[in-house]
């Protein structure tokens, strides 16, 4: 049901527009949220009407893709609400315009880190409990790249195929424990930044940061308790 409450969902990258929409989406529906961001202040400035809230976390400085700093935000988050029943990672990131042959090694690392091992990381956190428990949703986004490589995106493209893989990997070693496991393939998301990347582009036909998190909060809803290892396309349409 479309109804969290006295559930704790964490939401990974809240401060982005994608993260923002979902997080919104999880207030509307009265869940606990856990909000994270790699920043300090950002979320506060970004939810002051969820600041010292009793039923939320604004959890700062939190860098998705080292172990160590999100093993103790799970540590603070099972120590204040006892229970994790939703993961949804929207950390991300996307560069792109060149030929391989032209793409620094770094570019492909920085992809991978943002891209998939934050997917990684949080997700091997929050697996134990859920899998002791034998109840969780997790909803991670890949794009709609992750399914065919254009010239010019090979690292990001790359990066979200293996978030493609990493659903389908762990949703087959924990579907049969309770855990639904899935991700979304966003089109082109409607934000600000891609506007002004994209001047001359029909915005119209792009997909919305807050369709985007309709679909997240299904997937983390008991309506898609028959779903696993899905990767749901929502180009809007583009």
């Amino acid at each position: 049901m479309l109804d969290f409450r006295g559930k704790t969902v964490i939401v990974t990258g809240s401060t982005g527009n994608l993260g923002a929409a979902v997080a919104q989406r999880f207030v509307d529906h009265s869940a606990n949220l856990v909000l994270t961001d790699r920043g300090t202040n950002r979320l506060k400035q970004s939810f002051p009407n969820l600041f010292d809230s009793d039923q939320h976390m604004l959890a700062d400085g939190v860098d998705v893709t080292n172990p160590d700093s999100v093993s103790g935000l799970i540590d603070k988050v099972l120590g204040r609400f006892n229970h994790i029943d939703v993961l949804i990672n929207t950390v991300g990131g996307f560069r792109a315009g060149t030929t391989l042959a032209e793409t620094p090694i770094t570019t492909l690392d920085f992809m991978h880190n943002i891209n998939t091992r934050s997917v990684f990381v949080t997700s091997q956190a929050v697996l134990p409990y859920m899998t002791k428990e034998k109840k969780g949703k997790i909803v991670n986004v890949s794009a709609r790249a992750g399914l065919r490589g254009d010239a010019k995106m090979s690292a990001y493209s790359a990066s979200k195929a293996t978030v493609i893989r990493l659903t389908e990997s762990m949703s087959a070693e924990v579907k049969n424990l309770g855990i639904n496991i899935n991700c979304i393939l966003p089109g082109t998301i409607d934000t600000p930044q891609n506007r002004k990347a994209m001047p001359e582009a029909k915005y119209e036909y792009w997909v919305k940061p807050e369709s985007l998190a309709d679909v997240i909060v299904f997937l983390a809803s008991d309506y898609a308790r028959d779903i696993h290892g899905a990767a749901i396309p929502v180009y809007g349409n583009s």
